[in-house]
């Protein structure tokens, strides 16, 4: 069995995918919210889907987490990197659940995940493929420093490949240090970094 590290950010605990989460899983995937991720999908869709998540540990040795509230131990979501069969290239990818939009945890799931990914296992780049109709993903990925190549392979020819910045790019730069200072706003709305007012 492949063992799943745990992942800690200040709000969030990123934990491998167990049985106890499958129905948060199923229902944001039997839901509109996952029409720019193959669904909705119906119940036995969701399962084999679900059942591919965590069999996707095992033959990669990476994976999805699953997003906890660090507080109540709740799920919100899930981030992590993605490779089946057929990718052009290992992915970081994400979903948060319906109701648990809008608070920075996709922001400050995939920024530690992809801090993983490139920290402790040794990648040198990622993408993330996104229907081009999905503007929440887009601008996450964007604010993740993440931009469109268009001349890159994508999954099915109708999704655009977003490319993220390598681990020396992003060391000490700008955006990581937007980065923490978005998600600083999200923990603490009034937080304000010194040098200029945020909108």
């Amino acid at each position: 069995m492949t063992r799943i590290p745990q992942l800690d950010t200040r709000r969030l605990i990123l934990k491998g995918p167990e049985a106890v989460d499958y129905p948060d899983f199923k229902a944001s995937f039997s839901s509109y919210r996952s029409r720019f991720m193959g669904g909705p999908l119906n119940g036995y869709e969701a399962w084999m889907l679900y059942a591919a998540e965590i069999g996707h540990w095992e033959i990669r040795g990476f994976g999805m987490w699953m997003v906890h509230l660090r507080d109540t131990g709740e799920t919100v979501g899930m981030a992590g990197g993605w490779f089946p069969a057929k990718w052009p290239e290992r992915e970081i990818a994400w979903i948060i659940w319906p109701d648990k939009a809008g608070n920075g945890f996709a922001l400050e799931a995939t920024s530690r995940v992809r801090s993983h990914l490139y920290d402790d296992r040794g990648w040198d780049t990622a993408v993330s493929y996104i229907d081009p109709k999905n503007l929440d993903s887009i601008r996450l990925a964007e604010r993740l420093g993440a931009k469109r190549e268009a001349a890159a392979a994508t999954v099915d020819g109708s999704d655009a490949c977003y490319r993220h910045p390598s681990p020396a790019a992003l060391r000490g730069s700008q955006i990581a240090h937007g980065i923490e200072m978005e998600i600083e706003n999200y923990i603490n709305p009034l937080f304000k970094p010194k040098g200029w007012a945020l909108d």
